[in-house]
């Protein structure tokens, strides 16, 4: 652990243990800042890579291959680390509200809690759907499809809604294994069925037409039936029922769509957009508050980009660069 004598001068605050956070963190730790205290408030203690989540689904890597531990790179930084929930923020005391604690100031705070899939806005999907995002909370449903699959004897019908990279990955992964689990049970492999639907027109719609037509043609041989013009407005506990479409069964569900924010940066006062993500600026700092930064999905910057996980990695050492300078005083 990285220790310092010297006296608290700052403090820097991180909400959420997401990719960027983790290149805080190891920076921090290899070059400490003299003076600023660091506290790192997650809901988890292993932050999962989301870009192995297919291969992890799969069956390709392990728990722990794809998930960082985040107990041992906060000691390494020298942070506190609080195991918890954030409630809210208070902008004004630059103080951040946590379940069961008190609070916790802050001179500079850097939010990277993530995003989730909507779901509140379709009835029957919080209750019978199970969302790719929180990422730990996805996995533990997961495995318990998993189980559910090989413990039922009967035909499996699984829908995936969404037709954008994500959704694409986590069909054929997740077709990947289960067909693979059965298999090597000596079991019909084909009495699990996958069906992916996309509101839009074509799947992958940020991607090039020759993209397309290759996954459209790997999702055929698969034998993965997939349905456009599909914009599901309910979810029950056998069905996914599409507007102005016949319904489509599915014992299991699981939800690729656009993300949603949280709600408590834009109840605190944060410069938001119509979806609740933080607005921010090139430099990653809030255009509302100076000393607020955010970075990945929670992050609405002036250039829009996909919520993946790669923009994070790559936002984490500049994040690290601009927190130093605004610690020391320093322009971005």
């Amino acid at each position: 652990m990285q220790r310092s004598n010297s006296p608290v001068v700052k403090d820097l605050v991180l909400v959420g243990g997401g990719h960027a956070h983790v290149a805080v963190l190891r920076r921090f730790g290899m070059q400490p800042l003299p003076g600023l205290r660091l506290t790192l408030v997650t809901r988890d203690l292993h932050t999962p890579y989301s870009g192995m989540l297919p291969g992890y689904l799969a069956g390709h890597y392990d728990y722990d291959a794809c998930h960082i531990d985040l107990r041992p790179l906060a000691q390494f930084a020298g942070a506190r680390l609080y195991h918890a929930e954030v409630d809210g923020l208070d902008l004004e005391s630059r103080e951040l509200r946590i379940t069961g604690r008190p609070a916790v100031p802050f001179d500079l705070l850097s939010i990277n809690t993530g995003s989730r899939p909507r779901t509140l806005d379709v009835p029957g999907a919080a209750e019978y759907a199970t969302p790719v995002k929180p990422i730990d909370r996805f996995l533990d449903r997961w495995e318990a499809l998993v189980a559910r699959c090989l413990a039922s004897p009967g035909p499996l019908r699984i829908g995936i809604v969404g037709g954008g990279a994500g959704g694409v990955e986590v069909a054929l992964a997740a077709q990947y294994r289960l067909h693979r689990l059965l298999a090597e049970r000596g079991d019909d492999r084909t009495r699990v069925r996958f069906a992916l639907l996309t509101q839009g027109p074509e799947i992958l719609p940020t991607h090039n037409p020759g993209v397309r037509s290759r996954f459209r043609r790997v999702l055929g041989e698969r034998g993965i039936e997939v349905l456009t013009g599909h914009r599901v407005i309910e979810v029950t506990a056998d069905a996914l029922l599409a507007e102005d479409q016949a319904p489509v069964a599915a014992d299991a569900v699981l939800w690729v769509t656009n993300a949603s924010a949280p709600a408590w940066p834009g109840e605190a006062g944060l410069a938001v957009t119509d979806e609740g993500f933080i607005r921010v600026d090139a430099q990653l700092q809030s255009v509302s508050h100076p000393g607020v930064f955010a970075v990945g999905d929670v992050a609405a910057l002036p250039d829009p980009r996909p919520k993946s996980g790669v923009f994070a990695v790559r936002q984490g050492p500049v994040l690290a660069a601009h927190l130093r300078r605004a610690a020391t005083g320093r322009g971005l």
